[in-house]
C-alpha cells in the first residue's frame, strides 16, 4: 500500500511517499514543494495544489496522511498554514483518496514512543524504519515521511 505523507507549509510543503507491504517499509519518493513569498497567496496555493495533484497522479497512493494544524501565538502564521493544509487536503479529496490527519504529538509518539520527542529523534527513526543510508535532505521531507509512517504504525497497532 502506498501512503503519501504531507507536512503542510506555505513556504515549504514536505512530501513523503512510502510503500508498506507485509511489514516491509520502503521509500518511494520525498521532497519539498517550495513557493516564493514574493508571489501572491493564490499563486502559492495553486503551486501546492498542482504539485500534490501531480504526485497523486504519478504514484496513485491509497492513503493521504497529513499533519493537523498546530496553534501558535502568531495567528497570521496559523491562518497561512491552514490555507496550505486545506489546499493539500483538497488535492487529495478531489481524487477520492482516503485522508488521515494526525497531530504532531501523535506522529512523534508513533515513531519514537515519546510525544515530546525532538525533531532529531523523529529524523533518526524515519531513517531507521525506512532503512535509509542517509537522512532526507530537508526537515520538511523527513517530517512528511514521519507522517506517512505514522499512518502505517497506527494501523499495525490496530491490527494486533
Amino acid at each position: 500500500m502506498k501512503i503519501l505523507g504531507i507536512d503542510p507549509g506555505l513556504g515549504a510543503t514536505g512530501y513523503g511517499l512510502i510503500n508498506s507491504m507485509n511489514n516491509n517499509l520502503e521509500l518511494i519518493d520525498c521532497g519539498t514543494i517550495k513557493t516564493s513569498p514574493k508571489d501572491s497567496l493564490a499563486y502559492r496555493l495553486k503551486i501546492i495544489f498542482n504539485e500534490i495533484s501531480k504526485l497523486i497522479k504519478l504514484h496513485n497512493p491509497s492513503v493521504f496522511s497529513i499533519k493537523e494544524i498546530f496553534y501558535s501565538n502568531n495567528i497570521k502564521s496559523s491562518l497561512l498554514l491552514g490555507h496550505a493544509r486545506g489546499t493539500a487536503i483538497a488535492a487529495a479529496s478531489i481524487q477520492d483518496i482516503i485522508i488521515y490527519e494526525y497531530s504532531a504529538r501523535k506522529i512523534k509518539q508513533s515513531l519514537t514512543g515519546n510525544g515530546n520527542a525532538h525533531k532529531e529523534q523523529v529524523r533518526f527513526m524515519v531513517k531507521n524504519l525506512l532503512h535509509l543510508t542517509e537522512l532526507p535532505k530537508s526537515n520538511d521531507a523527513s517530517d512528511a515521511l514521519g507522517i506517512a509512517l505514522c499512518y502505517t504504525l497506527q494501523n499495525k497497532l490496530g491490527d494486533l
